[in-house]
């Protein structure tokens, strides 16, 4: 994707987000991530969410969580493959 700095709109940077924490994006691409988190506050404030819902949900463990809301989390995946997309 080569897209200037002030073309990439805020929806390609959540689309990109991925990518970019991952190390993946490449590096014009990159360049191009960062100068519009330099220049956007709202995506900078989302890539931070972002990276700090990775570090606490990798600090879960099975054990962490009370049966009853495994039971929950159980219940409300089941089927969901097969519920009608929007």
């Amino acid at each position: 994707m080569t897209l200037a700095a002030n073309d990439l709109t805020c929806q390609e940077l959540v689309e990109l987000v991925t990518e970019y924490l991952e190390g993946s994006l490449p590096a014009e691409a990159r360049i191009e991530f960062d100068e519009h988190l330099a220049m956007c506050d709202g995506c900078a404030n989302y890539l931070d969410q972002m990276r700090r819902t990775i570090e606490i949900a990798g600090k879960l463990t099975e054990a962490s969580i009370s049966p009853q809301a495994q039971e929950s989390l159980l219940g409300a995946f089941r089927g969901w493959k097969s519920r009608p997309q929007p």
